[in-house]
């Protein structure tokens, strides 16, 4: 067996990264981009007012002039007109609008009174050159990156791509996954159930994780454990799939025949055994065209820890993701764990008096008491090298999508 760090690490050198594909700027939300967003001129690319009222010359008002005559009204998206050279000259200007020509200041409505086409600025001493202006190419230069490769696509990083003129982003294919239930006992949810059978649950629960972390390419299967099931199914998988996800048939049973068929199948396998709990009996492998395989326990709790653990991270990596620090939670309560094993413990994480991320221990009945999940944010990863763990400990925290 491995350490859950040492399966990961090994996950990570084996996934390929997703293929590129151009995606229309409507439908990039989620997405992650492969080609950075640049500027493709000054933002903003002019000039521009920042409030209603007038633009003149702050010179003007520091040699003491108060009273101005209005030459001129200038909406957004209008022309930019020209301050005639009278010191007294000013354009009555509107938000969003460019600075006319010869103009460095602009004074609000409110610091002022009008009087047919004249103004008298009643607050000059606010005012200076630049007042109100937000300047040409202060947020970005043309040809600077703003959003760069990597970057997981939201409503910001739109809104740039839109600014900047970006109508197609160049971002990773969502890879097509099929998740696999392995298992005689199994029926699907409608299905009539007997006594000796159950729902499942393990692919619904898979599917509805994937899609919530971005990856919504998912198709569900049921294979039997019958060694000609498990031989054409898997045929097929490698062939049409980019990532394989099974539940069940990976632990040391008499029926469970899915490492020897994989082997059949010239998949190499790479992890088989991870020194925690729930999940040691996670398996992992890569096909001859390098597609990854993940065969996840069948008990529902270590096939959703697991999928968080090992599948989630490998999935982000090979979207182009960046690697994110791990986050921090504080055990509110002690804990003993005797096993010597990883243990990968249900929490419920709040923010405590300090702000800090506070996890209380919400341990199962079993690996298969799913329904204990209900109300728990994540699992904290606690080490092997200590059976007691104080209230405080600190642990790498693994969130649920």
């Amino acid at each position: 067996m491995v350490t859950p760090a040492e399966a990961e690490r090994l996950i990570s050198e084996l996934t390929p990264q997703c293929l590129r594909e151009d995606c229309p700027l409507a439908e990039a939300h989620g997405r992650v981009l492969r080609n950075p967003i640049c500027a493709d001129r000054d933002l903003p690319p002019f000039d521009r007012v920042t409030l209603d009222g007038y633009a003149l010359r702050a010179s003007s008002l520091a040699s003491g002039l108060r009273n101005f005559r209005v030459e001129a009204v200038q909406a957004a998206g209008m022309v930019p007109g020209v301050l005639s050279p009278t010191p007294d000259a000013c354009i009555e200007i509107m938000t969003g609008a460019v600075l006319p020509t010869g103009a460095d200041c602009v004074v609000p409505y409110e610091d002022t009174t009008r009087d047919d086409g004249r103004i008298n600025v009643t607050a000059a001493s606010d005012h200076f050159a630049g007042n109100a202006i937000h300047g040409r190419g202060t947020d970005n230069r043309a040809g600077e990156i703003i959003v760069p490769t990597g970057t997981k696509i939201t409503g910001r990083e739109i809104a740039v791509a839109a600014a900047c003129g970006y109508s197609v982003l160049t971002v990773s294919r969502v890879p097509k996954i099929a998740v696999v239930a392995t298992g005689d006992e199994l029926v699907e949810v409608d299905a009539p159930v007997a006594a000796h059978q159950i729902r499942r649950s393990n692919d619904h629960a898979i599917r509805a994780a994937l899609a919530a972390a971005g990856y919504a390419r998912v198709e569900r299967f049921h294979v039997r454990d019958m060694r000609p099931e498990i031989e054409h199914l898997l045929w097929h998988l490698i062939a049409e799939y980019d990532v394989l996800l099974f539940t069940g048939g990976v632990s040391k049973g008499k029926f469970d025949y899915l490492p020897s068929e994989l082997e059949k199948q010239k998949v190499r396998k790479v992890v088989q055994g991870v020194a925690q709990r729930p999940g040691k009996p996670f398996w992992f492998g890569v096909s001859s065209r390098s597609t990854p395989i993940f065969a996840l326990p069948g008990n529902p709790v270590s096939a959703y820890t697991c999928l968080h653990r090992f599948v989630l991270p490998a999935l982000a990596q090979a979207s182009g993701l960046p690697r994110q620090p791990l986050a921090l939670a504080a055990l509110d309560t002690p804990f003993r764990f005797r096993p010597k094993l990883t243990c990968l413990l249900p929490v419920r994480v709040s923010s405590g008096p300090d702000a800090r991320a506070m996890a209380t221990p919400v341990p199962g009945n079993t690996s298969g008491d799913f329904a204990g999940l209900v109300g728990t944010s994540g699992f904290l990863e606690l080490p092997a090298t200590l059976e007691d763990f104080p209230a405080g400990y600190i642990a790498p925290y693994y969130p649920w999508v």
